[in-house]
């Protein structure tokens, strides 16, 4: 159980201030999107397998939904992400991530940029392999990584498959669902 807490250790250290994630510090950024997925996964991947999982399908202790605080729920794992997102754009300009899909139930998910879409594209034709690009989003350049997000629980697929509007109900674990976008402001 002290997993999430070295990974919460570790965003805080590969992050910074504000003011050094969107400067170069070194780190080439196609490394330092690796990095941060890497820890962007574990932390979902913990939360969606030893939390929404275990207390909603294998204990039925609770359950987890899209009105969770309404109805005294867990979160879905998606809103977790986007919790987390929102707090750290706050926090960071410059940087920034995302979940998207060409299936997304929120129509707020879906590739929005040219440079989504092609990733998009791109992981659910190889899902093992991300997609880097650069692009320019206002007057301001980015390092755009995308990487396939796979459905890693059985909650997933239920949410998923089961939900009044879902696009797509045939997925299955293991299956991409959509990916996971990073942004990092590039110097001038």
């Amino acid at each position: 159980m002290k997993k999430p807490l070295i990974i919460s250790i570790g965003v805080a250290a590969l992050l910074g201030c504000s003011e050094q994630a969107s400067k170069p510090s070194g780190i080439e950024p196609q490394r330092f999107t690796d990095a941060i997925h890497t820890v962007l996964e574990a932390d979902r991947t913990i939360y969606t397998q030893k939390i929404v999982n275990r207390l909603t399908l294998e204990e039925k202790n609770i359950k987890a939904s899209e009105h969770w605080q309404e109805e005294k729920a867990l979160a879905l794992p998606a809103q977790m992400f986007r919790m987390g997102a929102e707090l750290v754009n706050e926090k960071n300009p410059g940087f920034s991530y995302a979940l998207i899909s060409e299936w997304a139930i929120n129509k707020k998910n879906a590739a929005r940029t040219e440079a989504e879409k092609q990733g998009m594209k791109a992981v659910v034709e190889n899902p093992k392999k991300p997609f880097y690009t650069e692009e320019m989003l206002g007057d301001k350049k980015y390092f755009t990584a995308v990487y396939a997000d796979v459905a890693i629980a059985d909650a997933c697929v239920q949410c998923h498959n089961e939900h009044k509007d879902s696009p797509r109900t045939d997925f299955k674990k293991g299956d991409v669902m959509g990916a996971v976008v990073i942004r990092v402001e590039q110097a001038k």
